[in-house]
């Protein structure tokens, strides 16, 4: 039987990814601080422990588990989250990144697959971004999920510790916050089912690539296996402006709202989408959501 630590398991993406490791006969443990996921989230037949992955008693938490494999998606999410307190951005991203990666050294742990972010190309060259493109992230929490990417490197050429990293586009999807800094789909969603008019920051034809969070825990969970110490990109490899897709939701949802326009918002990149040849090579897998059954489920979800 498999033994996963996934952090970061009571959050958005990681509950969908525990609920599919249990469905598949993983022992699972779950390790986050709640300060953004949700207990109820969690499920029970995971065990979880409620942990800053900057805790010094994370080790105590290796010893006792002795995972086989660690899937790490705790992480401070949000751009203007990271530009308001950066030493905050840093605790969480970077340095308990290295505090994990040296607990599975200490505890032989075999793989960790991590969570990365299109955030570290920053404003490319190319629309359509492939894995050779430049890392050249414009806020800190681009820099900062960039910086475990180089210390997995490091843990792997010294210690033999293997890795994927997998770097995903914009994730979208049930359980997403959709207060504050929550994900752009999750905000409308949440808005149109409460019959009220969102705000779009800037003038809304600024494009992302859009990615069913089912999909995102299907490519963490083969990457245990697969994929070993390369970068991969996890989109759809299609992008759509940010005004399409409030039309869209606003279809599905079968109202006619008018968002409220307000300035672009600092560190935002105009334009996003994720070339993701070499990560269905790799991993065997690809997108199994449309754009339009992933934003009706999730648009269910905030219906109650």
């Amino acid at each position: 039987m498999l033994r996963v630590l996934v952090t970061g398991g009571a959050g958005f993406i990681g509950s969908h990814t525990v609920d599919k490791l249990v469905a598949q006969g993983a022992e699972v443990l779950v390790v986050d601080d709640l300060s953004t996921g949700k207990a109820e989230n969690i499920n029970p037949a995971a065990v979880f422990v409620r942990m800053d992955i900057a805790s010094e008693q994370l080790s105590g938490v290796f010893q006792r588990f002795k995972p086989d494999y660690v899937i790490h998606l705790a992480a401070q999410v949000s751009v203007p989250g990271s530009l308001a307190d950066p030493v905050r951005d840093c605790m969480t991203n970077v340095v308990g990144g290295v505090n994990l990666l040296e607990n599975c050294r200490r505890n032989g742990t075999r793989k960790i697959v991590y969570a990365s972010s299109a955030a570290v190309y920053g404003e490319p060259d190319k629309i359509t971004v492939s894995e050779n493109t430049p890392a050249r992230p414009l806020s800190f929490y681009g820099v900062s999920k960039l910086a475990p990417e180089y210390y997995l490197k490091v843990f792997h050429h010294l210690y033999g510790l293997k890795y994927t990293v997998l770097r995903y586009a914009n994730v979208y999807g049930p359980r997403q916050d959709a207060f504050g800094e929550g994900g752009v789909v999750s905000i409308f969603a949440a808005k149109v089912a409460a019959q009220q008019k969102p705000v779009i920051f800037g003038d809304g034809e600024q494009t992302r690539d859009f990615i069913y969070v089912e999909d995102v825990a299907e490519a963490n969970i083969r990457a245990l296996s697969r994929g070993d110490q390369m970068l991969l990109n996890v989109g759809t490899g299609t992008r759509i402006s940010v005004n399409r897709l409030f039309a869209l939701i606003s279809e599905i949802a079968g109202v006619d709202l008018k968002p409220e326009y307000r300035d672009a918002r600092a560190g935002d990149i105009r334009h996003s989408c994720m070339d993701i040849r070499n990560t269905v090579a790799a991993l065997g897998w690809k997108p199994e959501f449309s754009l339009r059954e992933g934003l009706a489920r999730t648009f269910e979800y905030y219906k109650g």
